[in-house]
Formats: C-alpha cells, structure tokens, sequence
C-alpha cells in the first residue's frame, strides 16, 4: 500500500464520519440527499459481498466493514431517525437515469463475466455517479451548509488521492485497472466546479457555499 492509497482511505472515512456526525449532532438531515447515501449503501454492498469468503488483510476487512456500517448507518438516520427533518422535496434527481445505463455497462464492460465481477464493475460504475443527486439538490436549493462542502470536498479528495495511487501503481508496479482509472477520472470530473467554489468561498470565511440557481 501506498501513500497516496493511504490517504485517500483516511479522506473518505474523514468524509463519512463528518456527515453521519453532522446528522447525528444536529439531529437533522436537511440538506442531505438521501438518494446518494442510498446509492453509495448499494455500492458498498454490491462491492463487498465478499467480505466473509475473501481474505486479503485485517486491514481491508476492517475498512470493509467500516464503510458498510457508516453508509447504513447514515441511511438509516436520514429514512428512519430523523426523517421528519429532510428535505425530500429537493431530492428530486431521477435515480433510473443513473441506475439504467451503470446496470448495461456493467454487463458490457467487466473482465470476468461472473456475478461477483459484475457487482464489482457495477459498483464502481455506480460511485462515479452516486453524488450527482447530491450536486443536484444543491444546485436546486442555491446553497449548502459548510458543514455538507466539508463532507464534498474529502469525497471528492478521496477521489482525486486515488488517482494519484493509481499512477503511483502503475510507475512502481505496472498495474492498471482500465475500469476502476476510467470511474475515477469521471467521479473527479464531477468535483471540479464545486472545489474551485469551495476554496473560493467556503474556506474564505462564509458559512453557506452559495450556488449558481438553475435557469
């Protein structure tokens, strides 16, 4: 393992625990999309149903189980203990716009074509998507808490840490993963515009990262 890998597992756990505490302290999931806490729950479960047959490190077992528990967790705040507080009439992004074409590329698209390496393909297909229902609620509300672009820009960091581990591997060892590099560059694309707005307005002092409206 490297750094880069390293890291960009700290970063999405960083951003994981900062939105399940943003929920759980405030006890409100207003400005939260509950559809893609709900989409990242279903790539977690879809990529690690090997989670009690594969062993590769008491390491990756332990983040495995980490990130299950946080997704759901998290889901179950937003749909169960908190609902009264959310902001459904903004989570309006059509999931089959997303789930469609993620479920035929993962039958196109894998290398082994078995159940376990479909999930998998289809997992990583899904998280380069999984936050667009988020970008979409924000843009439709104009705005969000600081305490949501914290919680974007380490998913985001998460992502972009990635990439640099997957350059790193493929200097020092040879090995690319077409699929996985693919995903991540598109997923990375995503969190562009709201990084620039997010150095620019939020780490300047602002307690809400204002947004273009939609036209």
């Amino acid at each position: 393992m490297n750094i880069f890998r390293l890291a960009g597992d700290v970063s999405h756990v960083v951003a994981m625990l900062i939105l399940f505490l943003k929920i759980w302290r405030s006890r409100s999931c207003a400005g939260i999309s509950g559809k893609s806490q709900v989409l990242f729950a279903v790539v977690f479960t879809s990529r690690y149903l090997d989670l009690f047959t594969v062993y590769i490190s008491a390491y990756n077992t332990i983040m495995k189980v980490v990130f299950l528990s946080l997704s759901y967790a998290t889901v179950y705040l937003i749909y169960m203990r908190f609902r009264s507080t959310s902001t459904s009439e903004h989570d309006t992004f059509r999931l089959e716009f997303l789930l469609i074409p993620v479920v035929g590329l993962s039958f196109l698209e894998n290398y082994v074509f078995t159940p376990l390496e479909i999930l998998w393909t289809f997992s990583i297909f899904l998280e380069a998507v999984a936050i667009m229902p988020q970008l979409f609620m924000i843009t439709n509300t104009g705005e969000a808490e600081s305490i949501t672009t914290h919680y974007l820009f380490f998913l985001g960091l998460y992502r972009a840490l990635y990439l640099a581990n997957w350059v790193w591997r493929y200097h020092t060892e040879g090995f690319f993963d077409q699929i996985a590099v693919v995903s991540g560059v598109v997923q990375t694309f995503f969190y562009c515009d709201f990084f620039y707005l997010y150095i620019t307005r939020v780490l300047r002092g602002s307690g809400k990262m204002g947004l273009p409206m939609p036209v």
